[in-house]
């Protein structure tokens, strides 16, 4: 395997591959040799970053996929032969590695996660931490190069110890909702099912909910299978959704909550069966942050609904629509609060989301928190969790194409695409482009042109052009889209 195709392995601000073969026309691309430099690298950055000499205290963690062990080995080998100390959690979450770097017994110098998100099983990948957070996507890629020309050499004093973080990390979450709600058991007398999907979010059951009184009892999928045999663990996977709520109606529960792979997104499901995924859930947590930090800002990804924007505005916030990429979502609201703007949630569509009281990490097991203790004050007052969003105006249509740039400069014809679109958007009756905007051309569509909305923007790192459109009446997303396929129609590398 070519060393030097270790640099191709960067997806904005993580490193992903194919560590596995199995799937057809799919080729190992990502080897254990690779993560070892990789994570020597990594040691190298860290000690140049916090201008501190090796032994550093770096933690390891994995979520549940097949290629797990042998890549998080690979790892602690890695740093170990810096010198460092290494405490290998194993099974764990993303934002648990995070927390060891501010834990007051760890207090890690650093922290690596094995995981691919919600990637079919044959992927693997890595992110990084320090205790600023994830690293951006230039730090991955001066690691990367670090590491595609290191020469790795084994250092005496390097050390690896197991440490099971988990137990830590649900305490402490358990501690936050019992004093938040004044209860020693705040969620007695009520049924909450959990969706693991197979994936590192299966302690929730157990560590958290069962401390805090609620009955579990038919919860899926909580033992990690790196195989994913019964759904992709993605809180947007129709399926995935499908599954955990047929739980929640089957067992008649209070609430159902569904994570992701490495629990950095989350979802929950009302008593009537119905997702606060998405729009929703940015809502459902937009409105807890606006009660306690009233006017703030709340920064979201360029796809979010004109229903979203309204909602917070009715609460008395701002919506700050950006960009795709949470990491991008992220950064935003950091620097809005930077410039002066109280900015304490950054949420994308997709479940990431990251609250300023919580060091801006994403972390799906901290936004299940948060839903938790309202959902403890609304049982307390009897009232369902259904009630909790009335006044979200969800849009009567909603669809996603994408198409693929047929094209070798890819950026520089999708840019062209854009550029013209915005004037054609201009031109249309009953269209108006809305700004300010971060990402594409994104355009309101009113009564007669659709009801709606539609955005039209570049991947962040594919040859592709998503189209996003949403209406508010029947037929109205037909109608928006007539319109668009009538102009991009004479784009010829654009393939559906």
């Amino acid at each position: 395997m070519e060393i030097k195709n270790i640099r191709k392995l960067q997806n904005g601000s993580d490193v992903r591959g194919i560590a596995i073969a199995g799937v057809p026309g799919e080729t190992v691309n990502f080897t254990q040799e690779m993560v070892m430099k990789i994570a020597f690298s990594f040691a190298i950055w860290l000690e140049n970053k916090l201008a501190k000499k090796a032994p550093l205290s770096i933690a390891v963690g994995r979520d549940s996929r097949i290629s797990g062990p042998h890549f998080a080995q690979a790892v602690a080998l890695g740093l170990v032969s810096k010198g460092n100390k290494v405490y290998q959690c194993g099974i764990a979450t993303t934002p648990a590695m995070f927390m060891t770097t501010v834990d007051p017994v760890l207090n890690t110098d650093g922290a690596m996660m094995v995981t691919a998100s919600h990637l079919p099983y044959n992927r693997n990948g890595l992110k990084f931490f320090t205790k600023e957070g994830g690293l951006n996507k230039e730090d991955i890629a001066e690691i990367l190069e670090l590491a595609e020309t290191v020469e790795t050499s084994f250092t005496l004093g390097g050390q690896a110890v197991d440490y099971d973080f988990i137990p830590s990390y649900a305490k402490n979450i358990v501690e936050l909702i019992r004093e938040k709600t004044k209860h020693e058991q705040p969620l007695a007398g009520t049924h909450i099912v959990v969706d693991a999907g197979n994936g590192a979010g299966g302690f929730f059951t157990e560590q958290v909910l069962q401390p805090l009184g609620a009955d579990t009892k038919g919860s899926l999928y909580l033992d990690p299978d790196g195989n994913f045999p019964n759904h992709v663990p993605n809180p947007e996977d129709p399926q995935a959704i499908e599954h955990v709520t047929k739980a929640v109606l089957d067992n008649q529960a209070d609430m159902g909550i569904i994570f992701d792979t490495d629990v950095d997104r989350a979802a929950i499901i009302d008593e009537k069966g119905n997702a606060i995924n998405r729009n929703g859930f940015i809502a459902f947590i937009a409105s807890l942050l606006l009660k306690d930090y009233p006017g703030s800002t709340i920064v979201t990804d360029s796809i979010t609904s004109t229903g979203l924007t309204e909602y917070i505005q009715n609460l008395g916030g701002k919506h700050h629509r950006f960009k795709r990429g949470y990491k991008n979502v992220i950064n935003e609201a950091i620097r809005l609060n930077e410039a002066g703007v109280e900015t304490h949630l950054a949420m994308e569509t997709s479940g990431h989301g990251a609250i300023k009281e919580n060091y801006f990490l994403d972390d799906g097991a901290h936004l299940v928190t948060l839903a938790l203790i309202k959902f403890a004050e609304l049982h307390q007052s009897g009232k369902p969790i259904s009630s909790f969003l009335k006044g979200m105006k969800e849009p009567q249509e909603a669809k996603e194409i994408r198409f693929k740039i047929a094209d070798e400069d890819f950026k520089a014809y999708g840019e062209k695409v854009l550029e013209e679109f915005k004037i054609f958007a201009a031109s249309q009756p009953g269209w108006t482009l809305v700004e300010p905007n971060y990402e594409g051309v994104r355009v309101s569509c009113d009564e007669t042109a659709g009801n709606g909305w539609c955005l039209l923007r570049m991947s962040l790192h594919d040859p592709i052009m998503p189209l996003n459109i949403e209406s508010d009446a029947v037929g109205g997303c037909d109608v928006i889209q007539t319109t668009l396929m009538a102009y991009l129609d004479q784009f010829e590398a654009l393939k559906q």
